[in-house]
């Protein structure tokens, strides 16, 4: 028996990374996944994997900034398997580094309607239906960028992701009585598609990324993915609600190492 046996999952940003790692993981423990991204190819890649390792999956073509694609994201689940069980925000972008001053508006407006408001859009239409069914659970990616500076971060991201962090706590005191658990994680470095674009292949850069935490390396998506699972399942956290899970290898405790310069 799977933690998430007959349960119901959609995950956003589930074309690689974080969101590809946890909607396998999910549909290894019983969940039937939606796997939702802005880019097809990866998405459809998940629905392939998961399905060729037994599960049940569909994929939707979503862009979570957008009203419209975030109702018919709940509405297809909805048609498609009866309910909704859990919701996991992860669709996110990290934006460009600049100082302050010289971010765009249309820049700034970006990372905040997909990592802030897209967050905020899926639970405003997921949480009347968690309601019509008694409860439910919902999982939201911050970062340890939205608790601490983070070097060679833009601005942007980190406000995003404080905002995550505290939309989190919001919700989770607001609906705590509807039998609605509401977490999310904050993830340090970890060797997903985002980093390895931004670093580019320098190995000094990885480097670096490895000796900022005490435990000497980066995470790996599947281990954000077994925090996700531990949030999702009742069986291991039915009293949580309104956590941050810092899953950082002891970055944000005794961070180290110099800024890393990315040419």
């Amino acid at each position: 028996m799977g933690r998430l046996d007959n349960k119901v999952a959609i995950i956003t940003g589930a074309g690689s990374g974080f969101g590809r790692a946890t909607s396998i993981l999910f549909a290894k423990e019983g969940a039937k996944v939606v796997v939702a991204d802005w880019i097809a190819k990866g998405g459809e890649e998940t629905v392939r994997m998961i399905k060729e390792d037994g599960g049940e999956a569909i994929f939707i073509k979503i862009d979570v900034s957008k009203t419209e694609d975030v109702r018919k994201m709940i509405k297809t689940t909805i048609d498609t398997y009866g309910k909704l069980d859990i919701l996991h925000n992860n669709a996110g972008v990290v934006g460009q580094l600049a100082p302050l001053h010289q971010i765009t508006e249309e820049q700034w407006n970006r990372v905040i309607s997909i990592n802030l408001t897209g967050v905020w859009l899926g639970m405003k239409y997921a949480i009347p239906e968690m309601v019509k069914k008694g409860g439910g659970t919902i999982i939201n990616t911050a970062s340890v960028g939205g608790i601490i500076r983070v070097p060679n971060t833009p601005t942007d991201y980190h406000v995003s992701k404080a905002g995550v962090i505290m939309l989190t706590k919001v919700a989770a005191v607001e609906f705590a009585n509807r039998n609605i658990r509401v977490n999310c994680i904050c993830p340090s470095h970890s060797l997903t598609p985002l980093v390895e674009n931004a670093v580019r292949g320098n190995k000094e850069a990885i480097n670096e990324f490895n000796q900022r935490a005490p435990m000497g390396r980066m995470a790996t998506p599947e281990e954000i993915a077994q925090a996700a699972l531990f949030l999702a399942s009742e069986e291991s956290s039915s009293f949580i609600t309104g956590e941050a899970l810092v899953v950082d290898g002891g970055y944000t405790v005794a961070g180290r190492g110099k800024q890393v310069v990315i040419r």
